[in-house]
């Protein structure tokens, strides 16, 4: 029971997603052919609150839900983050879904979903496999 909190914010941020119509395939395949500001619209708003969120973090020194200190370094660029946001980007305008809706769309009753759903559960571990003969 202690952990209710997390299944209420999770079905929140799927109903959030699903009324913006961020899960929308039409709405992704809009953004990835520059169709529509809609998708630009909400990726743009997340960033400037996880902008605003990280400096209220930092400034006050807010602590996470069990007292320990939350500390956020500093991302060092590689080449590797441009061939994994490649992938990640395929796999998206393939899909017409990011990680986030593709657990709404499946609770939303699309069970078609599930391919994607577990292609990228395959992609994290072959990830995890390959990770230490990867450049870093």
């Amino acid at each position: 029971m202690k952990n209710i909190k997390f299944v209420l914010i999770g079905s929140l941020f799927g109903l959030i997603l699903t009324k913006t119509e961020a899960v929308s395939w039409y709405r992704i395949q809009e953004m990835f052919r520059f169709q529509s500001f809609h998708m630009y619209g909400i990726i743009g708003s997340a960033i400037v609150v996880g902008m605003i969120s990280i400096l209220i973090i930092k400034k006050f020194k807010v602590k996470a839900v069990n007292g320990e200190s939350v500390s956020i370094p500093d991302k060092i660029f590689n080449k590797g983050s441009i061939i994994g946001g490649t992938i990640f980007g395929m796999g998206w305008a393939l899909s017409g879904a990011c990680p986030g809706p593709l657990y709404a769309l499946a609770g939303a009753g699309y069970p078609a979903i599930w391919v994607a759903i577990l292609s990228a559960l395959f992609g994290t571990w072959l990830y995890s496999y390959l990770r230490p003969k990867l450049p870093h």
